[in-house]
């Protein structure tokens, strides 16, 4: 019985994977079962045990991607605790699309433009990836903030929302273009906006125990080595 369990479990996240891998490829309307069914070498009778239907799919794979931003797992660290991961943050989104020779964006991304209003359990889940993202960075520019290295107008959550569709923008063009220069380019557009909050001459480091003062300047740099 146990090995009969281990090997559902194991049948399912086949289907579960090959199926994030093509959503993520080509888009959720442009895969089907049979293709999932096809490339994961299931059958149609097992894919249909473990999930009723397409839609219920897509959920789990959503799922997936929500437990691994709740994990700190993944491609991309979405815990910001300093400007430096912040910075970092912006960076990881570019090496992950280097990864694919800038053929594809970002998987939820993908998942969630293709949302219709008949996909309102998709959209919750999409939307539940992107709040619980948007709240990590959010954290972090409350944090600032409280420790006087923001201006008192800064809106910490607008600030969240921006680097989300700044990266989410910039991924896109990177895969139209197929440059990574592009999606560079954007984000550093972006971290110099974020500088503009910036307090000058806020406390450093070494006074209040956080990071550093002022994000860094060497996005550019970086990202082309």
């Amino acid at each position: 019985m146990r090995r009969e369990t281990e090997k559902g479990a194991a049948t399912k996240e086949r289907i579960i994977v090959t199926a994030a891998d093509l959503f993520h490829k080509q888009g959720v309307s442009a895969t089907s079962p049979d293709e999932i069914i096809e490339e994961s070498g299931t059958g149609k009778g097992q894919f249909y045990h473990y999930f009723k239907n397409k839609e219920w799919l897509v959920h789990e794979v959503l799922l997936r991607y929500l437990h691994r931003v709740e994990g700190g797992r993944g491609p991309v660290n979405h815990n910001v605790s300093s400007w430096a991961d912040l910075e970092q943050w912006f960076l990881d989104h570019v090496k992950f699309q280097k990864g694919f020779d800038m053929i594809r964006a970002c998987p939820i991304g993908v998942i969630g433009n293709g949302v219709t209003e008949k996909d309102e359990m998709i959209r919750v889940d999409v939307t539940r990836i992107f709040d619980a993202i948007r709240s990590r960075l959010a954290a972090f520019f409350i944090r600032e903030k409280a420790l006087g290295r923001l201006v008192p107008t800064a809106d910490e959550t607008a600030l969240a929302e921006f680097c989300l569709a700044v990266v989410q923008g910039a991924m896109f063009m990177g895969k139209i273009r197929r440059s990574s220069g592009v999606a560079e380019a954007t984000m550093q557009e972006a971290l110099a906006r974020l500088r503009q909050y910036v307090v000058p001459n806020a406390p450093t480091a070494g006074a209040t125990g956080g990071g550093a003062t002022s994000p860094p300047r060497s996005m550019g740099r970086r990202a082309r080595r």
